[in-house]
């Protein structure tokens, strides 16, 4: 039988191609930025922001590059929220109840000042929820920790540092650099091996459960079959029902005595009265 990959398992594929995509955006920007963002910017403002001025023209396809590749920016960067908010609420239904709430996942993450405390803490309660093997505590708390930091260090650089480092003779378009590019790539690198990790020990406690499940099933239904053959192949005995060994089946009677013991049909049988 095929086997087909949970949810939660799937969700956390979706998750590692998003960030992928939007590291290489982000590296796409990056690049023009470097090769011709901070020249486009001072034509930009050399024009006075008019788009019928004299020379406008000669920089509609670099304007319409770089909005180009805003555009897929951002739709990579929501495409990764998304994933990873939904693969982080089916993780947790199917480490606790699959019928557990999401708001903790929205609050955690997208209230201001919460989002950067919380994360980090309901991620380790995920985790131990999903009952790791021994041995990988220290491993985990440190993969998280690094994460966190991480991811921390690029909200300080992309939404603190290029605001406050933008200087009228060094203007530029989005101030990315090759700083704010390995931090993003760092950040969703780390991202990714956390998911991996709760994905990974959750998909081995499932194979756990059902591997466990077929060693309990299979002795008593061997018993059964056993004791079903053994029965039907008595002759004088009575005959009675035997339970069927599949749950959900009709009961059917199955007579105990062998072909040969049967009398004739139309003969009457000597113990009749």
């Amino acid at each position: 039988m095929r086997f087909i990959p949970s949810l939660p398992r799937r969700s956390a594929t979706a998750v590692h191609v998003t960030l992928g995509a939007q590291v290489l955006a982000i590296a796409a920007l990056t690049v023009f930025e470097r090769v011709r963002g901070r020249r486009l910017a001072r034509e930009i403002s050399a024009l006075g922001g008019d788009p019928h001025a004299p020379g406008a023209h000669a920089v509609v396809g670099a304007v319409t590059v770089f909005a180009l590749l805003m555009m897929i920016v951002a739709v990579t960067v929501i495409a990764s929220v998304t994933a990873y908010l939904t693969w982080l609420i089916r993780a947790r239904r199917n480490a606790a109840h699959p019928e557990a709430p999401a708001w903790p996942v929205l609050v955690a993450w997208l209230v201001p000042g919460v989002n950067l405390v919380a994360p980090p803490l309901l991620l380790y309660r995920l985790w131990w929820s999903s009952r790791p093997p021994a041995g990988r505590h220290d491993r985990w708390v440190t993969l998280l920790t690094v994460w966190w930091l991480s991811w921390l260090t690029t909200l300080a650089l992309v939404l603190v540092r290029l605001p406050l480092d933008t200087a009228p003779q060094d203007a530029d378009l989005t101030g990315l650099g090759p700083i704010e590019l390995v931090s993003v790539a760092l950040s969703a690198l780390l991202c990714a091996a956390t998911v991996r990790e709760i994905a990974g020990v959750q998909a081995a406690g499932a194979r756990q459960g059902r591997g466990a499940g077929a060693h309990r099933m299979a002795p008593r239904a061997v018993r059964e079959i056993l004791t079903r053959r053994a029965m039907t192949t008595l002759p004088g005995l009575p005959a009675s029902p035997v339970p069927s060994v599949l749950p959900g089946l009709p009961v059917l009677p199955v007579s105990l005595e062998a072909d040969g013991d049967r009398p004739p049909a139309g003969t009457v049988s000597p113990t009749t009265p």
